[in-house]
């Protein structure tokens, strides 16, 4: 499976068209959101995890190294109960959301609130769920800094609050290399993983977009992680307070190879060559 979420599975059966991307034309985030993000599966996920753990719907949201804010912009869409804080410290990102998200959403975009500050900083109300998307967390590189990042979100969560994040791995996520995923609007995502330590499983990745005209988008992302394992995650969560940690694996489509979006929870997972699965912490 590739270290994303997997668009490229929708993309199967599909009538090429004529892109109108080129490398001079295209927005960066713009990409970012057809080849990476699937805020509705997403959203679809949390409720249901939420509702099934606390026997109640879930109404106030908390999205971690938010970004552009999509995910917080499909919770507060479901209704006018559901509201949503996102955290991040880049400017340009938030800036990009409230233009190219938020100022067409109407009233709904009122019921979320950006805060361009660090992900460890108190919410203004309690959150039901706070989630931390796209492996983003791994910026945290030491035991020390994961698990202060833990604990204050613990401390931040509602009564019954829910943590949910993702995490990748399987051999393939070791290996310096490339993968390109063909993306319906008609340009190539190109997944990166340009360097990797085995000795401190630190790593340099980025994502480049190649377009149709033969130009390309290089490192339009680059991210400097730490590739955390899920015992090592579990065991820090396990340690601030979560009461119930469960992993949900992502299956596997018809083609044997692509992710089906479809996660369930998991004891042991599967010895996939690259993997993706969600981290679900209980409160």
């Amino acid at each position: 499976m590739a270290k994303k979420d997997n668009k490229d599975r929708k993309n199967k059966n599909k009538e090429k068209i004529i892109s109108k991307y080129t490398a001079k034309t295209a927005d960066k985030y713009e990409l970012y959101q057809l080849s990476v993000q699937s805020p509705e599966p997403d959203v679809a996920f949390l409720a249901k995890v939420y509702k099934k753990e606390r026997g109640e719907p879930a109404n106030h949201f908390r999205e971690d190294f938010c970004g552009t804010g999509l995910l917080s912009a499909e919770w507060v869409k479901q209704s006018n109960k559901h509201t949503a804080e996102g955290f991040d410290l880049d400017p340009e990102c938030i800036e990009w959301g409230l233009k190219n998200i938020y100022a067409d959403m109407g009233k709904d975009a009122e019921r979320m609130t950006f805060h361009q500050k660090d992900v460890r900083t108190p919410s203004n109300k309690k959150p039901d769920i706070t989630a931390a998307q796209n492996f983003s967390y791994w910026i945290l590189k030491t035991r020390e800094e994961l698990k202060d990042y833990f604990t204050k979100t613990y401390n931040d969560l509602s009564e019954k609050g829910v943590f949910v994040m993702d995490a990748h791995g399987g051999p393939e996520s070791y290996q310096e290399m490339e993968e390109e995923s063909e993306i319906e609007a008609g340009f190539t995502y190109v997944w990166d993983q340009d360097w990797f330590s085995p000795v401190t499983h630190e790593a340099r990745l980025y994502i480049h977009f190649r377009f149709e005209d033969g130009t390309q988008m290089k490192k339009a992302f680059r991210y400097d992680w730490r590739v955390w394992s899920i015992p090592e995650i579990k065991d820090i969560l396990k340690e601030v307070g979560y009461s119930k940690i469960d992993a949900y694996w992502e299956g596997t489509d018809e083609d044997g190879e692509s992710g089906n979006g479809i996660y369930k929870k998991t004891k042991y997972g599967e010895a996939d060559l690259s993997w993706v699965c969600y981290i679900v912490a209980v409160k």
